[in-house]
């Protein structure tokens, strides 16, 4: 995707080192490939502004890969034949920034936009080596395209998600693009003006700059400081600013 002038210019100007930073996009379009993908189109953008400055990318689109529907970590455990979501898990857990895009359907964000966090709900109860929760010292966002309204509800839905599992919200994560209220051409199509909405772009690239400050700033203060936050510390008793309970 290419870049506009201005978003050029933030990253050439740009003095710091996000090239040890890794970032994972999942694309929660119900379009498998090669249909074209609106979500993706404006995704590109964010990752595009990511590699410019040296973050190694990668996006994914679900419905390409057998992934079941469940809320544990590989559901060929619990009476699937297959499931892909294993091996995308580990991709997400070596990133340090998750965006989440989702195309909108009756104001509300895709069914595999839900099936996504869904399966990182399965994973959260995991601990890192600090007993915190295994999302924690990691940052998230989201994007969101349509031709109907909806944009904020989904961010809403989407933000709220990554946030109760662990995951940093920066300032303004999220972005997207509708268009005029009402059925018409949707983001990548001929006429709509998306790539070139100032609103859309502008947006895109707050969220983008501000996801890498987040990852930046947490990967270099060693994730979330552990006090008060760890699992392994609650469940061996100890109550941090509570009083211990009494095991006589």
């Amino acid at each position: 995707m290419e870049l506009n002038e201005r978003q050029k210019k933030l990253c050439d100007d740009y003095s710091g080192d996000f090239s040890d930073l890794r970032a994972l996009f999942l694309n929660c379009t119900l379009k498998k490939s090669p249909e074209q993908s609106h979500t993706e189109g404006l995704m590109a953008i964010s990752q595009a502004i990511m590699e410019r400055n040296g973050v190694s990318t990668e996006s994914i689109r679900l419905v390409d890969h057998d992934v079941a529907f469940g809320v544990w970590p590989d559901m060929t455990e619990h009476g699937w034949e297959r499931d892909a979501w294993p091996g995308i898990l580990e991709k997400v857990m070596a990133a340090e920034i998750l965006v989440l895009g989702t195309p909108i359907w009756l104001g509300e964000k895709s069914s595999v936009c839900t099936q996504a966090i869904e399966r990182l709900y399965a994973a959260s109860g995991q601990q890192n080596d600090e007993g915190q929760y295994a999302y924690y010292g990691r940052v998230g966002g989201c994007l969101v395209t349509g031709n109907e309204d909806g944009v904020k509800h989904c961010a809403m839905s989407v933000l709220y998600g990554l946030q109760h599992i662990g995951y940093t919200i920066p300032p303004q994560a999220d972005a997207g693009w509708i268009g005029e209220a009402g059925p018409g051409p949707s983001y990548l199509d001929e006429g709509s003006g998306g790539l070139e909405n100032d609103f859309t772009n502008r947006n895109t690239t707050f969220m983008t700059w501000n996801l890498l400050h987040f990852a930046r700033m947490l990967k270099d203060a060693g994730g979330v400081p552990a006090h008060g936050n760890q699992r392994s510390e609650w469940d061996a008793g100890c109550r941090f600013d509570f009083p211990n309970p009494d095991y006589r």
